[in-house]
C-alpha cells in the first residue's frame, strides 16, 4: 500500500514545463496522459485520488500517487488554493495578447500545420505569413528526420532556432502537438515560456482542439 498521502484542498494546475511537456511531441506516455487530461478541463479540479485517478487512467490509486508523485519532482504541476476557469474569450481576441507576452520582443505567432497563421503580435501581416509558412516546412522536416535526431544524436528537443554567429537565438520554432493537431509557436528574441501566460495558451488550446478521455 503506498504511504504517499495527498495534502487536502488543493486543486491540481499545469506549470509552464509541465504544459511544454504536454505537446512537446506527439507520442503518448503516462506524464503526457495526465498532463493532456488535466489540460483538456475546463476549471482546475480538485486534488483528490478519485479525481487523479481519472486523469491519469492509472489502474489503481497507489498507481496514481506515484505518478503524480513522479510530476511534481519534475515541477510539472503545482497545486492551487483556489480553482481556475480556462479563459472563454474567443482566440481571436486572447491570442495576440498571450503570444506577445511570450517573446521579449513582442514578435511572436502561432502557426498550423498547412502554414497559416491563427494569430500573430509585433509581426507585420506578410512576414507573419512567410514565418508561418516557414514553420510548418520546418515542422514537417523534424518529423521525416526525428529518428535521427532523437536515436542517434540523443536530441530530444523538437524545436528549430535561426542563431547570429555566437550560437545565440534570433527566432525559434517550437512544434505543439495538440489533440490531432500540430502548431508552431514562433517567437523572436528571448523566449518566456516559463510564464503563466504559456499554461494560459496550452490550456485555452486545448479545451479549443485536443478532446480529453475524460471530462469531469
Amino acid at each position: 500500500m503506498s504511504e504517499l498521502v495527498l495534502t487536502e484542498g488543493l486543486f491540481l494546475h499545469a506549470t509552464p514545463g509541465g504544459a511544454y511537456s504536454a505537446v512537446s511531441a506527439a507520442e503518448g506516455n503516462a506524464s503526457r496522459t495526465l498532463l493532456r487530461n488535466l489540460l483538456g478541463q475546463q476549471l482546475t479540479p480538485p486534488l483528490t485520488l478519485e479525481t487523479l485517478t481519472e486523469l491519469s487512467g492509472s489502474e489503481s490509486e497507489g498507481e496514481a500517487l506515484e505518478l503524480l508523485k513522479h510530476l511534481q519532482s519534475l515541477s510539472w504541476v503545482e497545486g492551487l488554493e483556489s480553482s481556475r476557469a480556462v479563459l472563454d474569450s474567443p482566440l481571436e481576441e486572447v491570442l495576440p495578447e498571450l503570444l506577445g507576452s511570450l517573446s521579449s520582443s513582442g514578435k511572436a505567432l502561432l502557426g498550423d500545420e498547412q502554414g497559416f497563421y491563427l494569430a500573430s503580435s509585433g509581426f507585420p501581416h506578410e512576414v507573419a505569413e512567410e514565418l508561418s509558412a516557414l514553420s510548418a516546412e520546418l515542422a514537417s522536416l523534424h518529423a521525416r528526420r526525428s529518428g535521427l535526431l532523437v536515436n542517434n544524436l540523443g536530441l530530444g528537443s523538437s524545436a528549430w532556432s535561426v542563431v547570429d554567429a555566437a550560437g545565440h537565438s534570433k527566432i525559434g520554432f517550437w512544434p505543439l502537438h495538440i489533440g490531432k493537431q500540430r502548431f508552431v509557436l514562433v517567437m523572436e528574441g528571448i523566449p518566456y515560456l516559463n510564464r503563466p501566460e504559456f499554461v494560459e495558451l496550452i490550456w485555452l488550446l486545448s479545451r479549443r482542439y485536443a478532446s480529453s478521455s475524460v471530462e469531469l
